[in-house]
């Protein structure tokens, strides 16, 4: 079964690793083979990532993209780590992230490391 993706004008969408921005009016097309991508809402961009909930973000999307995620599994675990030092009350979505990266359910470990970084920026506030 296909996966129908509509892309706003000028949105931005990884495929494979390769960046694709649509044109200036609205897209639907249609994945008809198994492939790795982000739309760009999804998307934290590394210059963005300037709390270490959203790194832990950046690097759940190298695991998710990359070929070999050996060395960002191993980041994954550090930064987790020193979150949890610095945040003990982030435990419960680090869990269930580390749950769906062991899972191989990369789309949703990104969306609870999102989570996480609300849960961040509340603590901030």
């Amino acid at each position: 079964m296909a996966l129908r993706i509509e892309l706003k004008p000028a949105e931005r969408l990884i495929i494979n690793g390769a960046l694709i921005r649509n044109g200036d009016r609205r897209s639907v097309f249609l994945v008809e083979t198994q492939c790795k991508f982000l739309r760009e809402s999804e998307i934290i961009r590394e210059a963005d990532a300037d709390t270490p909930c959203k790194k832990l973000c950046v690097t759940l999307q190298v695991i998710y993209l990359a070929d070999d995620p050996a060395e960002a599994e191993n980041l994954f675990v550090m930064q987790s780590t020193e979150i949890l030092k610095t945040i003990p009350g982030a435990a419960p979505y680090l869990v269930a992230i580390h749950d769906a990266v062991a899972a191989k359910q990369y789309h949703l470990a990104i969306k609870t490391g999102r989570k996480l970084v609300a849960y961040e920026e509340e603590l901030a506030a």
